[in-house]
């Protein structure tokens, strides 16, 4: 397959790229997870450090004793006036989708190789905003929405899998007038404490349904999740009002297709996340010297890193292959999907953990940034299972062709 992204895409690759550094550095995703930075530890003014203070503090306020009293006034004021910085307007989850939206990062217009280049963007640099999913799951199903946030809510104790979600679930959905009624437990619903509409998949007597609701924040539970910037939550429908999106009974080609577009583009972003790591570790291992030269000139960090590198590259070229074929719905998408989600969901972490070993004792901390890519690898890793369950599916598909 001669395989090429155009030159638009690319053109759009760089943009998501120079975008994501300049609006979502690692400090601002560390503030918009609620999290406090670990690397700014309290300040425990010493005894020498407190003496140049005190002079700095005594020798203008004696000067300024001496003059009179109406100047002392007037030109501070002026000057705290002119210099007063204005207050930064915080960070809020409609504020982050409409910068999207203006982005055309929501337009309905764009492909599965469009949406490719910016979920690979967006791993590498750690998008917090709950775009994937929107785009990836829910919005194929609704048309949109207006552009409004959206997630889906598929595991329940009767189906922990989008797979398994699309043949049977403990989730029920039961005529109501004009309307539906849904009730049961939906389990990790990602980013729902965040979303307008929560699409449901649930058990009428015909089958399989997708209907539409309107998330109630007193019938969430917020889950601990490894990844802060992708939290789940336990949804409770309780005979909750909801409209019918796909009719019971037809469930189960749509939610297949879902589902490998989202396995194709959280490969695709997995892939991300690695580059992210392996560009963090070369760096280091380039300025980092000991015994009088840089740590990547030994062969025990050289070696890992080269061995991550060839990782690397496998899994872009099945990401690449897994999204060319959801889009242009080649017989093989199922095995595509399957071999790439099987590979990137080993080789991400992996490569993660030996870039975090080549930054040495840093690397190991809390303070360093590289552990959250390391978190979002192992989120993407266990999204419908693990690499295992991948591999199963493969040759399975193997076995049958």
């Amino acid at each position: 397959m001669d395989f090429a992204f155009s030159d638009e895409q690319e053109t759009l690759r760089t943009t998501a790229h120079d975008w994501l550094a300049k609006r979502w550095p690692v400090e601002r995703v560390i503030a918009w997870t609620g999290e406090k930075a670990a690397a700014e530890p309290a300040q425990k003014p010493t005894e020498p450090a407190e003496k140049p203070v005190e002079k700095a503090v005594q020798k203008p306020v004696e000067k300024a004793a001496r003059k009179p009293a109406e100047k002392v006034v007037e030109k501070p004021a002026a000057k705290v006036e002119e210099k007063a910085p204005k207050a930064a307007a915080p960070d809020t989850p409609d504020k982050a989708w409409d910068e999207l939206s203006q982005l055309g990062w929501l337009d309905d217009e764009l492909t599965v190789l469009d949406l490719a280049v910016i979920a690979e963007e967006a791993g590498y640099g750690l998008l917090p905003v709950p775009w994937l999913m929107h785009v990836s799951m829910a919005a194929p199903v609704l048309g949109g929405r207006g552009g409004k946030t959206s997630t889906m809510a598929w595991a329940d104790h009767g189906a922990l899998t989008l797979a398994a979600a699309a043949t049977a679930v403990d989730c029920r959905a039961e005529e109501a007038g004009d309307g539906w009624r849904l009730s049961g437990v939906k389990t990790r619903v990602p980013a729902a404490s965040t979303a307008h509409y929560v699409v449901v998949v649930a058990q009428a007597e015909a089958g399989v349904g997708l209907f539409v609701t309107r998330p109630d924040p007193r019938r969430l539970r917020q889950l601990s999740t490894v990844d802060t910037t992708r939290p789940y939550s336990e949804l409770t429908l309780d005979g909750t009002p909801a409209e019918v999106v796909v009719a019971p009974g037809r469930a189960r080609p749509v939610l297949t297709a879902v589902r490998q577009q989202t396995a194709a583009l959280l490969a695709c972003e997995g892939v991300g996340v690695m580059q992210r790591a392996l560009d963090t570790a070369v760096a280091y291992a380039k300025q980092r010297e000991q015994f009088g030269k840089p740590i990547g000139s030994y062969q025990g960090v050289s070696y890992q890193l080269a061995d991550v590198y060839t990782d690397l590259q496998l899994a872009r070229s099945l990401a690449y292959r897994a999204a060319w074929a959801v889009h242009t719905g080649a017989e093989e998408t199922e095995e595509a999907v399957a071999a790439a989600s099987a590979c990137v969901s080993e080789v991400a972490p992996s490569g993660c953990e030996r870039a975090i070993q080549a930054l040495g004792g840093i690397g190991f901390t809390w303070e360093n940034a590289l552990q959250r890519w390391y978190k979002r690898a192992q989120w993407i890793a266990s999204w419908e299972g693990s690499a295992t369950n991948w591999r199963e599916e493969l040759a399975s598909w193997l076995l049958d062709a």
